[in-house]
């Protein structure tokens, strides 16, 4: 039986989901949710607050301030409350009302930016505000997560070590790209350990971080408006761009399983399916992808037919019974 002192020491790491029945295609799903942050983040959120513990930068005391559009605010908010720091999130209006509450809950400060930057987006208009926060505060300590090692260093660590454990004659790795710590992870650990694993990104459409052209997302998680530092495309050997009408058609087939899992999950899963479909790599290929989050924080968004039918017409919720690719 284990006994903890700290939630951070607690995460469910083999738990697999077989998304044959569902998805009609080989593919399994790493859930990453079942800890007391809720989601993947928490790994890179402890791994970085204890990376800066190591080299000094903090101490009793310290406030930390990060950007976030949800869950890593979460995970950061958990760490902070049990170490003893103070915590400032800067989110975008896309954050959920139930990641703010927890955030808050957890005594986290959340600052909402509501006016996006020209160019960067959301993300652009909250880096600038973070930017200002550490250099208005001689106390803050800024953690990056979009170009500190120890984010990609954490699923290096762990993510990629569990899932060839689990599954030894994995052939493709599917992984969702945001900051691109878990991605970089991942794929880095795979070419140490087991360079014949294909690593598919998947991304969002709208999303800059592989190219594409910046566009409207409504759904937080996957996707960036500024280009992460942390990616290293030589790492990657392929990429699929997933549309959020298909993330939002995937959650909600997954859920009519039983399967309540978040907008970045759908979009990976969405994404994994079409890529496995338009290849063809046969019946027994071994297919794992990773479940960021589970869709309790979607309720009010992913999940609710009047945010849908406003953001992306009722037409997609008429097409309740469509493909999830």
């Amino acid at each position: 039986m284990p006994v903890i002192t700290t939630p951070q020491e607690f995460n469910v790491d083999d738990l697999y989901v077989d998304l044959g029945p569902v998805a009609g295609i080989p593919l399994v799903l790493k859930c990453e949710g079942f800890n007391f942050a809720g989601s993947i983040k928490l790994k890179a959120a402890a791994e970085m607050v204890d990376a800066a513990e190591r080299a000094g930068w903090i101490h009793a005391g310290s406030t930390l301030v990060e950007s976030s559009s949800g869950n890593l605010g979460v995970a950061l908010s958990l760490v902070a409350a049990s170490r003893g720091y103070r915590f400032v999130c800067v989110t975008d209006a896309r954050c959920t009302t139930s990641a703010i509450r927890l955030m808050r809950s957890l005594g986290a400060t959340v600052r909402v930016v509501t006016e996006p930057h020209p160019e960067g987006g959301f993300l652009g208009a909250r880096l600038e505000l973070v930017n200002r926060l550490v250099q208005e505060n001689e106390d803050f300590l800024w953690l990056n997560q979009y170009a500190n090692p120890a984010n990609w260093i954490a699923h290096h660590q762990s993510t990629g070590p569990e899932i060839l454990k689990a599954f030894p004659e994995i052939d493709v790795l599917f992984v969702g790209a945001g900051t691109t710590g878990t991605l970089m992870g991942c794929a880095r650990y795979f070419r140490e350990a087991k360079p014949s694993v294909t690593i598919v990104a998947v991304d969002a459409v709208g999303s800059v971080t592989f190219g594409q052209p910046a566009a409207r997302r409504m759904i937080p998680g996957l996707g960036t408006g500024v280009r992460p530092r942390l990616l290293d495309e030589s790492y990657v050997d392929d990429v699929v761009f997933v549309p959020e009408t298909q993330t939002l058609r995937t959650c909600r087939r997954l859920a009519r399983h039983g399967f309540m899992f978040g907008g970045s999950t759908g979009t990976v899963v969405g994404g994994a399916v079409g890529w496995l479909s338009a290849n063809r790599l046969g019946e027994d290929t071994t297919a794992v992808a990773v479940a960021p989050d589970f869709g309790d924080r979607y309720l009010d968004t992913v999940y609710n037919d009047e945010w849908v039918s406003g953001h992306y017409g009722a037409g997609l919720l008429e097409n309740r019974g469509g493909s999830d690719a």
